[in-house]
């Protein structure tokens, strides 16, 4: 295929996916392949000097719906010019410097929402239009007006006309797809569903947010920056998404960036990159724009962590206490930096709600180092076939138990994968922290010693494993110490390890505090125990079977035998912090986070993971994020380091 050819077909394959993204809220491809498309053809327009009179380049957005009233924007809208380096910035700073002697930069979040024009008047809300093809709107009045966070009457009463991006929130995201008979892709695709839907019922379902940036029109005030102009939104009641920083360099603006990069999967909204403008509102208009974009502003785009790929198979995977859960088998595929072939589906009915099928394309997404999750469909062709749920174990072949949504294996002691499963939690850094056995040498353990409970493994000899494959003098020894160095454990980590469903290491924590021996907990009341904080009667109850099951109570019993202690820990050093509930963010100083965490326990505090109104301070240090925010938001005390350490440690 020549140039030309392979142009045209961008052309139109690229037509073909706005139409599905703009105008039938129903992407078939990510974000990221969306723009490898689009970037090809961009290259191959400025190759051969050629602009085909359709190019997707020269639109803003997308068509127009027909079942909305038409709106011509009064203000025309633009797109943003986007960059995915820093190499690729530079070029835009220098073009500021030859218009503004001294250029300063706004730093804001690029939303990835739906475009929303508001416009008021005589402070009171008149209507609002979607971005459309940039010209032309969608008159969605009712449906907006819907938006709690859309002020219907405003202090400013001259005419006003705003831009702004409808969002759903990641919180309403998950809350709506709770109960959803069809759930939604992400929360983009929910906010451009809703804000397209005729019937505004639907539309206030769906709990959306409107999140200003811009001031298009303002009868009578004029702004001399960026800074103005976002502080006269805020004066008016709008939201602006809890960021906003001016800076007067490139070297200022990349940590920004860095440092937003890092946060933006603590966000409750989703956002897909940072937008930089100058400041300076003035040499805006001699600066001027292309067809498209502005040339006084730029996105820069963050690394994609959405993509499609073909779903190829379905392995359903025992886990320690018996649940057997479903793994997507994937193309793989390249992701936020790793490779994917991997993907969680929760359950059947998780599966059934996605419309997923075996040979279908899915909607992957990935954040941080969390496991990949399969979001929905993206394509079912005709080879596409259902995923069923087994009626039988995959690996022990045992009848399968249903409970609600989940699928169990109840061969508890017959069935290998438990087995492994159980023993490597066990033998875990958090639990009885015994090194140098992975999840491999336990299964070699079960193959080759007949290990099959946590006991077991204080009956291992170094004879015995200096029989085994690959285990030589030392590494036997090593072994043998390592496991002899665990039988004096702490209590919350004996808890931990014993593996009780949905207990974890905290939750161990807080039943110690509680009941401060093994007997106490082996009788607790399911009352009793859900008295204990963050605790739920699905928690309380597992606890409660568990020390009911006379195996259980065996196994522990084997395991103080063989010499394993639990201990109690009292570290509390004194009761000044009493009452108090801390939430650490960003880098400290003198102490690790755990360190700190430490410290306050020991001094009768507790720490929580996320900022809220019954949080008592905040210790923030270098680079500290979003909890910082919503800690000045919310009016929580503040305290540096050495500020915490000072008023209530040290004296």
């Amino acid at each position: 295929m020549n140039k030309m050819d392979r142009m045209k077909e961008l052309v139109e394959t690229i037509l073909i996916h706005n139409r599905n993204y703009y105008e039938l809220d129903n992407p078939t491809i990510s974000d990221k392949e969306y723009d490898k498309l689009y970037d090809e053809l961009v290259d191959l327009e400025n190759e051969l000097k050629v602009v085909l009179p359709n190019s997707p380049t020269q639109r803003v957005g997308g068509d127009v719906l027909d079942k909305f009233v038409k709106k011509k924007h009064e203000v025309r809208l633009y797109s943003m010019g986007k960059v995915r380096s820093f190499d690729e910035l530079s070029a835009f700073f220098d073009d500021m410097k030859k218009f503004v002697k001294k250029p300063s930069y706004a730093v804001e979040y690029k939303f990835d929402g739906l475009t929303i024009v508001t416009e008021y008047n005589n402070g009171k809300f008149v209507c609002a239009t979607t971005r459309g093809n940039g010209e032309i709107g969608e008159d969605v009045s009712l449906q907006v007006k819907t938006i709690k966070s859309v002020p219907l009457t405003i202090p400013f009463k001259g005419r006003l006309i705003l831009q702004g991006e409808g969002m759903m929130t990641n919180s309403s995201f998950k809350r709506y797809n709770k109960t959803a008979e069809e759930p939604l892709k992400n929360p983009r695709n929910g906010v451009a569903g809703a804000i397209r839907n005729l019937d505004p019922k639907e539309t206030a379902k769906r709990q959306l947010d409107y999140f200003c940036y811009a001031v298009l029109l303002c009868e009578g005030k004029n702004f001399e920056t960026q800074e103005q102009m976002h502080e006269f939104i805020k004066e008016n009641g709008f939201k602006t998404g809890d960021f906003f920083e001016v800076v007067d360099t490139q070297a200022e603006v990349e940590s920004l960036i860095n440092k937003i990069d890092k946060e933006k999967n603590d966000l409750d909204v989703m956002i897909d990159g940072v937008v930089i403008k100058l400041n300076q509102v003035g040499p805006r208009e001699d600066i001027g724009y292309t067809n498209k974009f502005p040339k006084w502003a730029r996105a820069y785009k963050f690394e994609a962590q959405e993509i499609s790929t073909m779903l190829l198979d379905v392995l359903w995977q025992v886990g320690r206490t018996g649940k057997v859960s479903p793994i997507a088998v994937l193309e793989p595929v390249e992701l936020a930096g790793a490779t994917i072939s991997r993907a969680t589906l929760n359950n059947i009915e998780d599966i059934r709600k996605k419309n997923v099928f075996k040979n279908s394309r899915v909607f992957i997404r990935r954040s941080n180092e969390v496991i990949p999750e399969v979001l929905g469909l993206s394509e079912k062709y005709e080879n596409s076939t259902e995923i069923k749920e087994p009626e039988f174990c995959p690996c022990c072949g045992s009848k399968l138990v249903k409970k609600g949504p989940l699928v169990f294996c109840k061969n508890h002691n017959g069935c290998k994968e438990q087995i492994v499963a159980r023993l490597t939690h066990f033998v875990d850094r958090e639990a009885f922290n015994i090194e140098g056995l992975s999840q491999k040498t336990i299964i070699q353990f079960y193959d080759d010693l007949n290990l099959r409970h946590y006991s077991d493994f204080y009956k291992l000899t170094k004879q015995e494993l200096i029989g085994l494959e690959k285990f030589k003098d030392k590494k036997a020894q090593n072994v043998i110490d390592a496991i002899e160095k665990s039988k004096n454990i702490d209590l919350a980590r004996f808890i931990f390890g014993l593996g009780i469903s949905e207990v974890g290491i905290k939750t161990a924590k807080d039943l110690v505090k509680r009941f401060d021996s093994l007997e106490k907990l082996k009788t607790a009341t399911f009352e009793e125990i859900l008295q204990v904080e963050d605790v739920g009667e699905i928690i309380a109850q597992n606890i409660v079977d568990y020390f009911a099951d006379a195996d259980n109570l065996d196994e522990i019993e084997r395991l103080l035998k063989a010499g394993v202690v639990p201990i109690v820990e009292n570290t509390k050093i004194s009761d000044k912090l009493e009452g108090l509930t801390f939430v650490l963010t960003g880098t400290l100083e003198h102490f690790t986070r755990q360190q700190m965490t430490n410290i306050i326990e020991e001094n009768g505090g507790k720490t929580a993971s996320s900022v809220s109104k019954n949080t008592s301070f905040v210790i923030a240090g270098a680079e500290a994020g979003s909890k910082l925010d919503k800690a000045k938001k919310l009016g929580v005390s503040i305290l540096t380091e050495s500020e915490f350490l000072s008023k209530f440690v040290d004296n």
